[in-house]
């Protein structure tokens, strides 16, 4: 009989042309896709991939044993989405990734709501920032994720899923209390400091825009460590307003810009959802109102 999770390994390097890529969407170590790989074509009497240059591509038996694979893992997933659903509400588990000023404002009280509602469903979570968490969908790791994208940013994150905005967010400027200065331009010739890689590219968007380059001196993604870094006056920097709804320390300034970042819901696959990810929908919806 042949292995399910190695079929999920040759339908992933199908999908993504390499063991890299599909090491990388599994969160598998290579060695292990390598494995997985060689054990198959072991279990199946057949060559399933062969050395193209420095990487490798499917047989024509590795594409005809992949193409029935996806088939087989589309019918696996239906019957425990179908078997979800005939259990309802009563037991099971549901799994959310989100990223960290989410956690630490709506997020808690969707739960805290869903969880009494339905007290036999086991809620669990992950901390993700965006790339992590689609990944961490894709590969069923979570059932649901919630997600970020900046004004003009391209958004290759959301392709494939299925998502819904569920807040738009105001950027502020973050300085030190008794700094004056309301506008970016204002402090061109300050020190800067920024976070992630997404949220550093949206710093330089917005700088730019006003007319200078910003002078980045320091770079961390704790929104904490980043308001006490300004209100020790060793630079200024731009936060979205769910970082300033978790935490404001009182030593910082904040003015609201014309610029939002918007909020997503994303789940992957095809419709119905299971019950209790339909519900933890439900109250992340209701919890991000007033955010």
């Amino acid at each position: 009989m042949l292995d399910v999770s190695r079929l999920r390994v040759l339908v992933a390097v199908a999908r993504h042309g390499s063991v890299t890529a599909a090491a990388q969407a599994l969160h598998y170590a290579q060695p292990s896709v390598s494995h997985h790989l060689a054990r198959l074509e072991a279990e199946t009497g057949s060559r399933l991939v062969q050395r193209a240059g420095r990487g490798i591509r499917l047989t024509d038996a590795g594409r005809m044993l992949a193409e029935r694979a996806e088939e087989i893992l589309g019918r696996l997933d239906a019957a425990e989405a179908e078997l979800a659903a005939h259990t309802g509400l009563r037991s099971g588990r549901v799994r959310l990734a989100a990223f960290p000023s989410a956690l630490g404002t709506f997020v808690p009280a969707a739960a805290a709501a869903f969880t009494a509602d339905h007290p036999g469903i086991d809620l669990l979570f992950t901390e993700a920032g965006p790339p992590a968490a689609v990944r961490l969908l894709r590969s069923g790791e979570v059932e649901a994720a919630v997600l970020f994208t900046y004004p003009g940013e391209a958004a290759p994150d959301l392709d494939g899923l299925r998502h819904e905005l569920l807040l738009q967010e105001p950027i502020h400027l973050v300085t030190p209390v008794g700094r004056a200065g309301d506008a970016l331009a204002e402090h061109r010739d300050r020190p800067w400091i920024s976070g992630c890689e997404r949220c550093r590219a949206e710093l330089v968007r917005v700088c730019a825009e006003a007319g200078f380059a910003p002078d980045i001196r320091f770079t961390t993604d704790d929104f904490v460590a980043v308001q006490a870094l300004v209100a020790a006056g060793l630079g200024v920097t731009v936060l979205p307003g769910l970082a300033l709804l978790a935490h404001q320390n009182p030593d910082v300034r904040t003015v609201a810009l014309d610029s939002r970042r918007n909020v997503y819901v994303a789940v992957y696959g095809d419709p119905p959802d299971p019950p209790a990810t339909t519900a933890l929908l439900a109250h992340l919806r209701t919890a991000s109102r007033p955010a």
